[in-house]
């Protein structure tokens, strides 16, 4: 119809805006797989990803992951019966619940929201808990390489200082990323910033009174100040064409040392946590690895050798 052509005609002007602030106009993480403990995605060529182009025999599978159809406290109703009945408005502040994209509006059609990049193989809300933007928080914390000396340790070959940052192992899909969490409703990025290190890079989940104290006081400091690294869309395994993740990245940056004294203790949903080096070989759970570039450029950290 022609008010969707509008609205499909809005969204690819949107991608050119995407594109002009450095962000993805695409995603690959989240198609042409089989989706994490569900079916195969239908497959979304590179040139049909957008809505504005057709693709008539685009058939993808629905699924909504079963723990999220019980509604826990985290999760939408499911609006799937009644979509055009459904209570939830999108591309407001609902409530608490933020439905505003980084990105910017979004279509929805016949009620439901429509992936603000587009399509993915796969409809419903898989893993995710909220239809359209579920919104994340990660803090990518710093700290130089340093010698016996306390001098910066420069790399071999591009003669620049070695960069480190704080790293967990996630217990979903075993890979190394950041630190971060979901924002909670009512809560806003720099707690759930904060609460997300606490808890799987220090496991405040299981300090005693006091060494809790003193950890919150220890993150206050070093998150005192923070610089965004990026703000946006996430190419994320658990996005689907009706769900999908947004984050927003920032650095924490440790130029003084004071945080070499603090012990990593990995959290419930962390198997292991530590300091790793920063370089160009890592490996790192959806999108973690563009923001980790971006932080070693913005401090003239060593990224690959020349």
């Amino acid at each position: 119809t022609l008010l969707y052509t509008i609205k499909f005609e809005v969204m690819d002007e949107m991608q050119g805006m995407i594109l002009a602030q450095g962000q993805t106009t695409s995603h690959f993480r989240c198609r042409n797989t089989r989706y994490l403990h569900g079916p195969e995605r239908a497959s979304v060529p590179d040139d049909k990803v957008s809505w504005g182009v057709e693709f008539e025999e685009y058939n993808p599978p629905n699924y909504t992951d079963p723990q999220v159809l019980e509604t826990p406290v985290w999760a939408d109703p499911n609006i799937e019966e009644n979509p055009v009945q459904s209570p939830l408005q999108f591309n407001q502040l609902d409530d608490t619940v933020s439905r505003i994209s980084h990105v910017g509006a979004y279509a929805v059609v016949n009620g439901f929201p429509l992936n603000v990049i587009g399509r993915t193989g796969i409809t419903g809300r898989g893993l995710l808990g909220k239809w359209g933007p579920n919104h994340a928080a990660d803090p990518v914390v710093t700290r130089w390489k340093i010698d016996g000396d306390g001098k910066k340790v420069l790399h071999e070959q591009s003669g620049k200082p070695i960069l480190q940052f704080v790293s967990i192992r996630r217990n979903d899909t075993c890979d190394w990323a950041l630190p971060g969490g979901m924002v909670e409703s009512g809560d806003s990025v720099g707690e759930t910033l904060k609460k997300e290190f606490g808890e799987e890079a220090l496991n405040t989940k299981r300090m005693g009174k006091e060494e809790l104290g003193e950890a919150i006081d220890m993150v206050d400091e070093l998150f005192r100040n923070g610089s965004v690294i990026y703000q946006g869309y996430v190419d994320d395994p658990r996005n689907t064409d009706n769900a999908w993740m947004e984050t927003v990245a920032k650095n924490y940056h440790d130029e003084k040392g004071e945080f070499k004294e603090v012990a990593l203790e990995a959290g419930d949903d962390s198997g292991k946590v530590q300091w790793k080096d920063v370089d160009s070989s890592l490996n790192l759970y959806a999108s973690h690895y563009e923001y980790v570039k971006s932080t070693a450029e913005k401090h003239g950290a060593h990224w690959e050798a020349n």
